[in-house]
């Protein structure tokens, strides 16, 4: 049984119309027929919502005594997207640092006084230079391998539909 039918089950059974039921869930009367006739589903806080409204395990609710139906496929698939933004912002904070050290290093070396000393010494920080193109093109890797991941991604979701 999938979500919608079970929804509907469940109001049926209780003897409330669907007005009744979106007064008690704070939504329109428009959104339960939605999640009745598999228009949209709800996002998790309202299943946990109805859930709470009804006296229903989320076992019972989402699952509905079958192993999965379209609401459990959703809660499966909105946790896979949020575990991949989550991986992008990380993998955007990290290039992004690593290009600032970079940009960083080749300001301080292009600022940075060189002298000889009274020994004869030349005193140059010369070293920022292959340091500050390192962080740079971690940074660039950083993001291109991002990008490539985010690709690959969706072209795996859109062959799966």
């Amino acid at each position: 049984m999938d979500f919608g039918e079970q929804l509907r089950k469940i109001r049926a059974d209780r003897g409330l119309t669907q007005e009744q039921v979106a007064s008690k869930l704070n939504v329109s009367r428009q959104a339960i027929s939605n999640w009745e006739n598999n228009k949209n589903l709800p996002d998790l806080e309202m299943v946990v919502e109805i859930s709470m409204t009804f006296e229903l395990s989320l076992d019972q609710l989402i699952l509905g005594g079958e192993n999965m139906n379209n609401m459990t496929e959703k809660l499966l698939k909105d946790g896979s997207e949020t575990r991949r933004a989550k991986m992008n912002l990380i993998s955007i904070i990290v290039g992004t640092a690593l290009l600032c050290i970079g940009v960083a290093c080749i300001l301080i070396k292009a600022n940075s006084v060189e002298y000889i000393d009274s020994a004869g010494f030349l005193h140059e920080n010369f070293f920022l230079l292959p340091i500050g193109f390192f962080f740079m093109f971690s940074g660039i890797v950083t993001f291109t391998v991002t990008g490539i991941r985010n690709i690959v991604a969706k072209l795996k979701s859109r062959k799966m539909q």
